[in-house]
């Protein structure tokens, strides 16, 4: 790829995703409201809203690639769901036993619960913030793991803080969701840009969290923080494992940690 083609899609990404989250910030609400008073389901109308708030992001990388099916494979949809959720379940196991045993079981939940901070969250954040922003930048251009991640991170860090006013409890709500980014997007970079594979991790461990009542924002406790950091290292040890097995190389390595030696090569 030509330096003017890897400038046109950092240009072309940010401006993109500007849009979007300027849009988002100002309609998102007003059009969740809108739809729910047509439907009259306010789950739905979030999955709703939240469809239709990514036409800046789909315009932007089918823009890049010129072709619904390319535009589908640059962001990960293409890849396996039976894979992604097979993983995804067998290495978050030891949180849903996990909470089984520590935490109760959440009678209050309810659909628009799941809707909204699983599937929506799930789905949604993964591709905006780790198909798009992240693995655009990351796939096709020569920016690093660490810089392609980093405004998408930061913003994801920043999206979660009003779970708290205490300003320790902010810095380390951040921290994890943070961190938690970073986790994600590597993930998704070393499962062959496998959408699916956040999005059912980040989709299964927030619908545990809410069954269970496991915490009451992102930081967590104890006992949460013990089943997160389980699944986490069953992560990474599995997909190492993985990929030494079947002789793949990896993405995410020294020569591609701030900025790629090497042309992208997907």
């Amino acid at each position: 790829m030509k330096t003017t083609s890897r400038l046109n899609v950092i240009l072309t990404v940010l401006i993109t995703f500007g849009v979007y989250f300027t849009l988002d910030v100002i309609y998102f609400n007003k059009m969740r409201a809108f739809l729910n008073g047509t439907i009259d389901q306010i789950g739905v109308s979030h999955l709703l809203a939240y469809t239709l708030s990514l036409t800046p992001l789909i315009l932007g990388a089918y823009l890049l690639q010129k072709s619904f099916k390319k535009t589908l494979e640059s962001l990960g949809l293409n890849q396996s769901i039976l894979v992604g959720f097979l993983f995804c379940f067998i290495c978050t196991l030891p949180m849903l036993i996990g909470y089984m045993f520590v935490f109760e079981f959440n009678k209050q939940i309810t659909v628009t619960t799941i809707l909204i901070k699983a599937v929506s969250s799930g789905f949604f954040e993964e591709l905006i913030f780790r198909g798009f922003l992240f693995g655009l930048l990351f796939r096709y251009t020569k920016l690093g793991f660490i810089l392609a991640s980093l405004l998408g991170a930061m913003i994801f860090g920043l999206m979660h803080l009003y779970q708290s006013n205490d300003p320790l409890m902010m810095l380390g709500i951040f921290g994890v969701t943070f961190s938690g980014s970073l986790f994600f997007g590597w993930a998704y970079a070393e499962w062959k840009y496998n959408i699916w594979v956040p999005v059912f991790l980040h989709l299964l461990m927030n619908l545990y969290f809410e069954l269970f009542s496991a915490g009451e924002n992102a930081l967590g406790g104890v006992y949460m923080n013990i089943f997160r950091i389980t699944v986490i290292l069953l992560v990474i040890i599995t997909t190492i494992y993985y990929k030494r097995k079947t002789k793949q190389s990896f993405e995410v390595t020294k020569n591609s940690w701030w900025m790629k030696k090497a042309m992208p090569t997907s």
